[in-house]
């Protein structure tokens, strides 16, 4: 039986769709209920006739990673985990949540799926948690770049990359498992959440780009790759989960031609960026809410990464969903719900 984590995130509601495919039973855990609505909705999208059926195939535990008990007596009786559960900030604030959930949370999962004797592992990593100190703009990042922390690093990568040398530690004691980095994820889901913020900003006005640019990759590539990746005789590898890099001023035209907006024309400049992320923290500070640029995400858009798809698609002779696809799936979606 297949055992789930962060079944209601993008990722995890993507997988879910795939998996039910195969019309076998799934346990999913979940923290708030209410966002199970959203992965009904990703199934009427994908699904159409058959989606009621299929989510019926789904077993929902309420379970919190970080609840060894509980987690233990959840896991039990399944063979293969999808561990998608995970904290995603780039706020100096929520370092220490993202520690707990995503490595602790992690650490968690390799220990029971050891004790329990679990055949397959398959870790959500990300793109965050591969190491790009020293390599050109126009040289594209591989799966064995090496990985160090800098006065730049973001809490986030550092919780990644954290959990990541858990599922290592795992794999030396035994584990059979597989990582996936996926770069930053476009699909069908909540606009008000991870990487489709974009989306509902631009759907309001958007004027600035940042120079920078960055790897892009469809919901749905991400989760046949994990699903191939656990079928076949692979383990104790990582795999980039890249579907094209892509400028930020490429992806918000993008965005802004499927949304019927206009085109942001203005590039900031690391100076404005640099005011900005100052005023969004004051104002933010004032209003008792959480700031909309942090340092940490200013920086970020001024960077240019390139990362390498080429061993997945050796590996697996996958083909990758253009982002132009990708773009006017999640925007179907949004005029779908």
């Amino acid at each position: 039986m297949i055992f789930v984590t962060g079944g209601t995130g993008l990722i995890g509601s993507h997988l879910l769709a795939e998996l039910v495919k195969k019309n076998e039973p799934i346990t999913a855990i979940y923290r708030n209920s209410k966002k199970i609505e959203t992965v009904k909705r990703v199934f009427d999208f994908y699904l159409g006739t058959e989606a009621k059926r299929l989510f019926s195939l789904i077993r929902w535990v309420p379970c919190d990673v970080l609840d060894v008990v509980q987690l233990e007596e959840a896991m039990k009786g399944h063979t293969i985990v999808y561990h998608c559960a995970a904290t995603v900030s780039f706020k100096r604030r929520d370092y220490l949540k993202m520690m707990q959930t995503n490595r602790t949370g992690t650490e968690n999962i390799v220990n029971l799926c050891l004790s329990l004797k679990f055949s397959k592992l398959c870790y959500v990593s990300s793109t965050a948690a591969v190491g790009n100190k020293d390599i050109p703009s126009n040289v594209e990042v591989t799966e064995n770049g090496k990985w160090e922390k800098t006065d730049e690093t973001s809490g986030y990568s550092i919780s990644k990359y954290s959990a990541e040398k858990e599922v290592w530690r795992g794999i030396e004691e035994g584990l059979n498992a597989v990582i996936i980095n996926p770069s930053v994820v476009i699909g069908a889901g909540d606009w008000n959440e991870s990487s489709l913020v974009i989306f509902r900003t631009i759907s309001r006005g958007l004027r600035f780009y940042s120079p920078g640019a960055n790897a892009f990759v469809d919901a749905r590539d991400v989760v046949k790759i994990m699903v191939d990746l656990v079928e076949k005789d692979i383990k104790n590898e990582r795999f980039l989960c890249i579907g094209e890099n892509l400028s930020f001023q490429s992806l918000f035209n993008m965005i802004a031609d499927r949304l019927g907006k206009k085109r942001p024309s203005y590039k900031v400049s690391p100076l404005l960026m640099g005011v900005a992320w100052r005023l969004a923290t004051l104002w933010a500070a004032l209003t008792f809410r959480s700031p909309a640029i942090t340092r940490s995400s200013a920086r970020s858009a001024f960077n240019v990464t390139r990362f390498s798809n080429e061993k997945v698609k050796k590996t697996l002779n996958h083909e990758f969903i253009p982002i132009d696809e990708a773009v006017s799936n999640a925007v179907l979606y949004s005029t779908h719900n």
